[in-house]
């Protein structure tokens, strides 16, 4: 089994794919999100920049912060927009007090909150906003869940929080400056060919790192399953759902 950096940088390796594959943020979530004082908001593990092209719809100057030079390719050619560079999540290259919003997509369990949460309350202005979201197909539908046919996934998932009375698995460090605290959750369905949404299952880290003959199998199994699921049909309705977190940052 892969390591937990051997995975956390395994996306790299498939960037085009993971950009065409994944699902892009729920409208509606990123509008909650985002502050009403949008001028300049901060993607931190922008990857190939799902969220950042939602941002740079809704904000002034976006700035997409990412440390895997593979996945800045993709975004650079996808996100003509915006400002994209070279940095984490716990060492933002962005000057104090200078963002209105900083945000994650998909993207917070690889990073280390004890240092990344301080980085950020650094870059926010006062009442700027800090922002968490993870979109992912549903999880609970048995044709959508890797474990079913790729026996890597059985310990890993990519950590996306499911939900609990509607609480997300996202703890603040001791003494953080952030107050009015809000979580929500947001859905739409979205059409894909059933050999997109087994490619799609391919995307996560335990697979990406996984033997390829397995690999192999798993696919197989997925295909065969949609194909048993849905006969005949070119497309299927892919149900997604976005999990949110805000919260704003206290006056210095």
């Amino acid at each position: 089994m892969a390591s937990r950096a051997q995975r956390s940088t395994s996306f790299g390796t498939i960037a085009s794919d993971y950009d065409r594959l994944r699902p892009p943020p729920a409208e509606e979530a990123v509008d909650w999100l985002v502050p009403d004082r949008r001028q300049t908001l901060v993607d931190i593990g922008a990857g190939t920049g799902l969220l950042t092209r939602a941002l740079a719809r809704r904000a002034g100057h976006v700035i997409a912060v990412e440390p895997d030079e593979r996945m800045r390719e993709v975004l650079r050619v996808r996100s003509t927009a915006v400002e994209v560079v070279d940095g984490r999540g716990e060492a933002i290259p962005v000057a104090d007090a200078s963002a209105d919003g900083v945000f994650a997509s998909s993207a917070w369990h690889w990073m280390d909150p004890e240092q990344a949460v301080p980085e950020i309350a650094r870059v926010l202005r006062d009442g700027g906003r800090f922002g968490l979201i993870w979109t992912s197909r549903e999880r609970d539908i048995p044709w959508l869940r890797p474990d079913q046919w790729f026996q890597e996934t059985r310990e890993h998932d990519d950590h996306t929080p499911r939900e609990t009375s509607g609480r997300r698995r996202m703890a603040l460090p001791a003494g953080s400056p952030f107050a009015n605290i809000e979580t929500a959750t947001f859905r739409y369905t979205r059409q894909m060919a059933p050999a997109d949404i087994v490619d799609m299952l391919t995307t996560y880290s335990a697979i990406i790192t996984a033997d390829a003959e397995a690999v192999a199998v798993g696919r197989a199994r997925a295909t065969a399953a949609l194909a048993h699921e849905f006969p005949g049909a070119a497309r299927i309705d892919v149900p997604i759902v976005s999990l949110c977190w805000r919260a704003d940052r206290l006056p210095r």
